[in-house]
């Protein structure tokens, strides 16, 4: 049989050693859940640029608007930019083009003009601030 005294060493031996191991299962918890949420909240952004080409229809007031976002063409695939409806976007004018690439967030950059014969085509280029995570090829 025991005595009081080696019952009481026991007993405080063991709760030292809960201890030792409360104090390992936190800092672990804490060092994981650390590194879990660093992965999970990357703000990192990017730019992104654009560009809006406006090319005069023939015979005609209007214009044929292109965004180009860098995307590859194909002749197997419509890259043209649509409605959330899924019908294709049509600008009436060059500004109705750039309010909506306003009201998309992206910001004007620069204008110009290319002429191709006695036709010219006026270029807008734009920016626009994405997460990294949210662009294709990161």
């Amino acid at each position: 049989m025991m005595s009081v005294t080696a019952l009481k060493v026991r007993i405080l031996l063991h709760y030292k050693n809960m201890n030792k191991m409360k104090k390992i299962v936190i800092a672990g918890f804490a060092i994981l859940s650390s590194f879990i949420s660093v992965a999970q909240t990357d703000t990192t952004k990017i730019e992104q640029y654009c560009q809006v080409i406006a090319t005069p229809k023939l015979l005609s007031n209007k214009v044929t608007i292109d965004i180009d976002f860098g995307e590859e063409k194909s002749f197997w695939r419509d890259t043209r930019l649509k409605t959330d409806a899924g019908k294709i976007r049509k600008f009436n004018t060059i500004i109705d083009a750039i309010n909506y690439m306003g009201r998309e967030g992206w910001i004007f950059i620069n204008a110009f003009p290319v002429r191709m014969g006695e036709t010219e085509i006026y270029h807008f280029a734009f920016k626009r601030q994405f997460l990294k995570s949210d662009v294709l090829g990161f």
